[in-house]
C-alpha cells in the first residue's frame, strides 16, 4: 500500500518506521525540506498543505491508497474529493475536517452528543473576545480554532490579559482562520489523553489512560498509566467512543480530558497518535501507538491492547535559535537503565522546540511519580547546542 503522509515531524516519522516494518511505502509532505520523517521515508514532497491546488497535484503525482494527516494546516476540505476518487482518508475526511479545526469538533461533542465540555465562545476579533470572556468568566482559557503543540494557548485572568490573548493566539494560529475559541477554566484535578482505536471490522480498543503535565499549552512530561477510578475511566471511554463513532473511519484518536470533581470533561480530540502517547514508545504497551494506527488504518485486526509495564516520557526542549543543532549528554542518557531516548532529527531548532524525548519504563507496581522524575532527569542530561 501506498500511504501520503500530510505533516512531517517527529509523530508522523515514528508512524513511518513502523509502516516501513511491515513493507508500505510512505511520500512524507511538509512545508520545508529534511523534517524528520522525510529522513526514513521513500520519497518526499515540499508543499504549502493550505494550497489545495499543490495538495491536489501530488495526490494525483503519487496516486496513494491512504492519506494520513499528521498536522492541522491543511486544506481538509479537498479529502472529500480524494475520498470520491477511492483513496482512503484517515480516519476519514470528516473526521479531519471536523478535528482540524477545535470549532467544529467542539460544537460535535458539546451541542450534538451532549458530552460534558467546559464553557465556551467564539471570537473573530478582541471585541468579541471581551464578550466571551465576560460570558464564561475569568480565569478562562484562549486558543487558535487552528493550532498545535500549544502555540497561541493563553489564560486570561484580568480584563488587562484580553489583548494579549488576542494578539498571542492570532500569531499561533495555523492556516488561514483567524478565529479563538474562549472557555471557562474548569477546575481539574489532572487530565489524561485516552488513546481510543477504532477498527473497521472489529471492536473500538482503549488503551490504558496516559497522564501529562503541560506548559504553555504543551506537554513536558507524560506517564502511563494514569491514576483514575473505576467510574471516570468508564465514562471517559464511553464519551470517547461516542465522538470518534461520530466521525467516522478507522485509526487511533488520542482524546483528551479533564478530570474534575464533579465528573470528566470532554476536551480536545486529535485523529491520530498524540504527542502524550510518545510514553507508549517506553514499551508500556504490546503495541505502540503508531502501531496501533497503522494496524487499525490497514484493517489489520487488533485482538487486545495489554499494558506491559508502567513507563514516562519527557521532553527535551531548545532553548536558542539554530540551523544545525547538536546535542550532547546522549552518552550519559544511554547509560541509565530501563532508559531509552529519541532525537527527532529536526534540521532547525528554536526557544521550546520539541527536538527529543527521554523514555523511561519500570515494572508495574512501581510508583509513577517514580518513573516520572527518572525520565525528567534523564531529559535534562541533554542538552541542545545552538550552531
Amino acid at each position: 500500500m501506498k500511504i501520503l503522509l500530510l505533516g512531517s515531524g517527529e509523530l508522523g516519522k515514528e508512524f513511518t518506521i513502523a509502516a516501513q516494518r511491515i513493507g508500505q511505502t510512505v511520500i512524507a509532505v511538509d512545508s520545508y525540506e529534511n523534517a524528520p520523517a522525510m529522513q526514513v521515508a521513500h520519497g518526499f514532497e515540499v508543499i504549502n498543505m493550505l494550497d489545495g491546488e499543490a495538495l491536489d497535484k501530488i495526490v494525483a503525482k503519487h496516486q496513494p491508497d491512504f492519506i494520513v494527516p499528521e498536522i492541522e494546516a491543511i486544506r481538509t476540505e479537498r479529502f472529500y474529493d480524494y475520498e470520491k476518487q477511492g483513496i482512503t482518508v484517515v480516519p476519514s475526511a470528516k473526521a479531519a475536517n471536523f478535528t482540524m479545526n477545535r470549532k467544529a469538533i467542539r460544537d460535535l461533542a458539546s451541542k450534538e452528543l451532549g458530552l460534558r465540555t467546559a464553557n465556551y465562545r467564539y471570537a473573530t476579533s478582541a471585541e468579541e473576545l471581551q464578550k466571551g470572556v465576560e460570558a464564561v468568566g475569568m480565569p478562562c482559557v484562549v486558543k487558535p480554532l487552528m493550532s498545535s503543540s500549544g502555540k497561541g494557548q493563553s489564560t486570561i485572568k484580568t480584563a488587562a490579559d484580553i489583548d494579549k490573548a488576542w494578539q498571542y493566539a492570532v500569531e499561533g494560529s495555523r492556516g488561514d482562520v483567524v478565529e479563538v475559541i474562549v472557555e471557562a477554566f474548569v477546575k481539574f484535578n489532572s487530565e489524561i489523553t485516552l488513546l481510543t482505536v477504532v477498527q473497521n471490522d472489529n471492536p473500538t480498543l482503549f488503551c490504558a489512560p496516559i497522564g501529562h503535565r503541560q506548559e504553555r499549552g504543551d506537554y513536558q512530561e507524560s506517564w502511563q498509566p494514569a491514576k483514575i477510578s473505576d467510574a471516570a475511566l468508564y465514562e471517559a471511554q464511553d464519551m470517547a467512543e461516542k465522538v470518534t463513532e461520530a466521525l467516522g473511519g478507522a485509526g487511533l484518536f488520542g482524546v483528551e480530558f479533564f478530570l474534575a470533581d464533579d465528573g470528566v470533561y470532554f476536551s480536545e480530540l486529535s485523529p491520530r497518535p498524540h504527542d502524550t502517547g510518545m510514553v507508549t514508545l517506553a514499551g508500556t504497551q504490546n503495541f505502540n501507538e503508531f502501531e496501533l494506527h497503522l494496524r487499525a488504518i490497514l484493517s489489520l485486526p487488533i485482538f487486545e491492547i495489554t499494558l506491559e509495564k508502567a513507563g514516562a516520557s519527557a521532553v527535551i526542549l531548545a532553548s536558542e535559535n539554530s540551523t544545525n543543532p547538536t546535542f550532547t549528554g546522549i552518552e550519559k542518557i544511554a547509560a541509565l537503565p530501563k532508559t531509552d531516548f529519541r532525537i527527532f532529527g529536526k534540521p532547525t531548532s528554536r526557544p521550546y522546540r520539541r527536538m527529543g524525548v527521554a523514555l523511561v519504563n519500570d515494572t508495574l507496581d512501581t510508583a509513577i511519580e517514580e518513573v516520572v522524575e527518572k525520565a525528567k532527569a534523564a531529559a535534562g542530561l541533554v542538552k541542545v547546542i545552538a550552531n
